[in-house]
Parts: C-alpha cells; structure tokens; sequence
C-alpha cells in the first residue's frame, strides 16, 4: 500500500522553506538558477497525494554539475538521472525526509512534464478529482511504488494530452526506462 492523504495546505508552506534554502545556497556558491519549482501532487491545491514535496532545481545545462556539487554540501546524496533525461535526482539527508529534489535542465521535456502536469490539474478541477480517486485506488491496491506507478499512468497520460503534450512527447516520457525502487540505490 502506498500512503496518499488529502491535501494539506501546510505542503506550500514546506516547499518555500526548501526554496528558501535552495536558493541561498545556489546563491552562495555563484550558481546561476533559473527557477525552483514546486512539483508534483503536493503542488496542486486540493489533490490528494503522497506526502512528499517535489522541488525541480532548474538550470542551464552548463550548471548542472556546479548545482548538483551544492546539493552534495547539503548533505544530499546523488542518484543520477535514473531513466528520466536531463533530470538529476538526489537523496534527501534525515533532516530533509520526506523530500524529493531534482536539478532540471531549463526547457527539457521532464521539466515540461512536471510543470504541465501542476499547471493543468491546478486549473481543471474535473481532472485533478478524478486524478486524485486513481491515486487513491491505485495507492490503496498497489503493493510498491512501482505498482503504484504502472496503475497510474493511463491517467497521467490523460493529464499530459490535456495539457496539450504532443504523442510524441507523451511517447518519450512513457518510454522513459525508469529503474525499478528495488534496483535504486539506498
């Protein structure tokens, strides 16, 4: 089972702590950023999610390294870019659980993927309710979160052509070969 609670206003609050914090450290070391996007389920207002706040670090592609070196000084540790292109993930120290933070090369199609998917359920109620009862059925289902993966992606897929994500673009992104969290690095 895969635990995915009703929205709670406090997640907005947690990610500007961690933009916060992001950004001074960026700043510190001379590490030009484009952005920091909050991302993912916790994002939207009123969907359901797991509790868990994704952050996207975006920079230019010439930055990824000196970005990632920063996180590596905030105690991150990093995972590379499993499956998904231009798109670093890193795993959170203690004091930051219950975080998911990524560096993201501006205008790739995996940050157009995020921004998309928030932007379009922030908007169309219909779809982010109807995300949200897949989520919480394939949540309450799926024995891992590989399941839980595999059981929501026909309606990601719907929220990306309703964001108006090309079938090519959708194509790329299911084919993504993300690894599986058994194979991931603890």
């Amino acid at each position: 089972m895969i635990r995915v609670v009703e929205y709670d206003p406090v997640w907005p609050q947690r990610f500007e702590a961690l933009r916060q914090e992001y950004a001074e450290a960026m700043a510190a070391a001379d590490v030009p950023v484009v952005t920091i996007e909050h991302v993912g389920s916790t994002s939207v207002p009123g969907l359901a999610a797991k509790p868990v706040i994704d952050c996207d670090i975006v920079v230019s592609s010439r930055d990824v390294d000196a970005a990632s070196r920063v996180l590596v000084s905030l105690g991150f540790r990093p995972l590379g870019e499993l499956g998904i292109p231009q798109r670093w993930a890193f795993k959170e120290p203690e004091r930051l659980a219950g975080t998911n933070t990524y560096v993201v090369v501006e205008g790739c199609l995996s940050l157009w993927n995020h921004l998309c998917v928030r932007d379009i359920l922030r908007v169309n109620a219909e779809l982010r309710d109807e995300y949200a009862a897949v989520k919480k059925r394939v949540g309450a289902e799926a024995a891992n979160i590989d399941e839980y993966g595999r059981g929501k992606n026909a309606m990601v897929q719907k929220i990306l052509a309703a964001a108006g994500l090309s079938a090519a673009e959708r194509a790329s992104i299911d084919d993504n070969q993300v690894p599986s969290h058994d194979e991931l690095p603890r």
